[in-house]
């Protein structure tokens, strides 16, 4: 069911998103004097014609950070952030949350602009950008203008990207709100409320997190959330609340579960390739949700005890890592496992830190974070092993950036 449709002013940020949408050109050629920046040009980075693939790697035991580059595999050391024990990734910057609560900010050193029509690569140096005060990240979303990160204690702080691409941590802007997202010059942000008939919902905020406008149609108890090229996905008990806008109209779309979900198995944390409209999760213990937002369905897959999970695209298999080491490619219309590959000791996979699945467009990165080892998959070719890269110390926990 669609609901009304909730119709606010969008306005253009327009000095923030030239400084930073400038997509095409050569970055490490700066112009002229007097003469405008052609289309493109970014101060310090070097456009490139192909994704600048990296991984951002965290050693839990040593606390050394490093990036490793896809492409060359040169590793590069970073730095180090003590304690670290999770890692968020916007597409760039990796959040690494540490011992003392804080969250460290690392910068990977690639990126990528979609314009909509044609997307342009970037690549810098990787470097250490430094803490951002609060306690236990759950989420990590940016936009030209702001990147947004949200905490367990309920709270979401505001940081301004184009400072941020600087190499400074400014913070615009805290309130509480659980899960939220830029989109689309705002900040759709998670409202729970138990105690209404409603459950939950999402409202419209400012940059400021003044509320703007709410979302109709209701979300109980929302947790988890995704962007998509459809738009913005947030996890609700009932199944999942697609949120949209064209010309100043956010609308509000459910997509319910096929049945009646219980709380330990509904999706609360999705796995999925950016710019996927396809997004899978762990569906309590042993199976795994996988949710295709153009056609609006879920399906579930029975896998056995799962350890991660992740959706490659339309088209693609579904990927699960079970306890036992095995990676397995699921066929998401008929359920049919189309290949399996057994990548780690059954007492690694089953461990802590849990090994993650990161998917870009053309592979899939699976870390052994009892060593440095990270298997490089071939998803399309029978996860097929095509290399197994190596970094120093643990690869305890990854993210990858350039996508």
């Amino acid at each position: 069911m669609t609901s009304r449709p909730t119709r606010i002013i969008v306005l253009t940020a327009v000095t923030a998103v030239v400084a930073a949408l400038s997509a095409c050109g050569k970055g490490d050629d700066a112009p002229p004097a007097g003469e405008a920046p052609p289309h493109g040009y970014v101060e310090g980075a070097e456009e490139m014609a192909e994704a600048q693939s990296r991984l951002i790697v965290a050693d839990r035991e040593s606390g050394a950070v490093r990036v490793l580059d896809l492409l060359t595999e040169r590793v590069t050391e970073i730095g180090k952030a003590d304690g670290v024990h999770a890692v968020h990734g916007d597409g760039r910057y990796g959040y690494l949350t540490t011992v003392d609560e804080s969250v460290h900010v690392v910068d990977g050193g690639s990126w990528m602009v979609d314009h909509g029509d044609h997307v342009h690569y970037y690549r810098a140096e990787a470097r250490d950008i430094g803490p951002v005060q609060g306690k236990g990240l759950t989420g990590a979303h940016s936009d030209p203008a702001a990147a947004v990160l949200s905490f367990a204690d309920g709270t979401t702080t505001v940081l301004d990207r184009a400072r941020l691409d600087k190499g400074t941590v400014a913070v615009t802007g805290t309130f509480p709100r659980a899960v939220a997202v830029p989109y689309r010059e705002h900040v759709l942000a998670s409202v729970a409320d138990p105690g209404h008939e409603r459950g939950g919902g999402v409202e419209i905020l400012a940059r400021d997190g003044k509320p703007v406008a709410a979302i109709p149609e209701p979300c109980p108890s929302p947790a988890g959330e995704a962007v998509t090229r459809r738009g913005v996905v947030f996890g609700c008990a009932d199944g999942a609340l697609l949120v949209t806008e064209q010309d100043g109209v956010f609308r509000g779309e459910k997509i319910h579960y096929p049945g009646a979900v219980g709380e330990d198995e509904r999706a609360t944390e999705f796995g999925y390739r950016p710019g996927s409209d396809t997004l899978a999760a762990r569906a309590g213990g042993k199976a795994v949700w996988s949710l295709d937002v153009s056609h609006k369905n879920w399906s579930r897959q029975e896998t056995g005890p799962v350890v991660a999970a992740a959706a490659v695209g339309s088209g693609g298999p579904l990927l699960a890592l079970t306890a036992d080491g095995v990676l397995h490619g699921y066929q998401r219309n008929t359920g049919a496992e189309t290949a399996r590959v057994p990548l780690l000791p059954a007492e690694v996979a089953g461990g802590a830190p849990a090994p993650a699945i990161r998917v870009d467009n053309t592979r899939a990165y699976l870390n052994n974070p009892a060593t440095g080892e990270i298997h490089e998959i071939d998803y399309n070719d029978s996860l097929r092993r095509a290399r197994t890269l190596t970094v120093p110390g643990k690869a305890s926990y990854v993210v990858e950036t350039g996508r």
